[in-house]
């Protein structure tokens, strides 16, 4: 015999999962819209930046240099266009190219690799960027050191003078 269901019992709703939660969009995307993001973005350090004169960069090095960190996506796949993409991306002559790329090697910034396709037949290069990335590293604790110097300054202008630490 079956007893009948007590008013008193609600039964419970079903389950509906909660939605997710909103996603922020990110500073870049937020700075220049999710459409030009979706072209690509290149990852240069503020250090490589802040220190162009330091590493003995000129302008066109240093263009160089972004424009090969644009092709650098994989670290285990070093960037390989060709000098007249790179000149025609800056507005350079290949000769341009050429020539800044040998001091960049001299600086050991950069390390080409000259390659062969299945033919024989001469590729571009691969471009090592090995040496840059070690140098930036190595410039690394001294920005690190400026900007909690900078952090604590601030800290101490923000702070009343009668609570303030020697």
């Amino acid at each position: 015999m079956s007893t009948p269901a007590s008013p008193s019992i609600v039964p419970f709703p079903p389950l509906v999962p909660a939605p997710p939660p909103a996603k922020t969009a990110a500073s870049q995307d937020r700075i220049w819209g999710k459409a030009v993001i979706a072209n690509g973005y290149a990852g240069i350090p503020s250090i490589l930046i802040q220190a162009q004169s330091r590493l003995g960069l000129t302008a066109m090095q240093f263009n160089i240099l972004v424009q090969l960190l644009d092709y650098y996506r994989d670290p285990n796949r070093a960037p390989f266009p060709s000098r007249a993409e790179l000149g025609r991306r800056i507005g350079v002559k290949p000769k341009t190219i050429q020539t800044n790329m040998r001091q960049l090697e001299q600086a050991g910034l950069v390390r080409r690799e000259m390659r062969k396709t299945a033919a024989g037949d001469w590729a571009s290069n691969v471009y090592h960027l090995d040496g840059l990335i070690e140098r930036v590293r190595k410039l690394e604790p001294e920005f690190t050191q400026a900007r909690k110097d900078r952090e604590a300054a601030r800290l101490r202008v923000s702070t009343p003078v009668g609570l303030r630490q020697p």
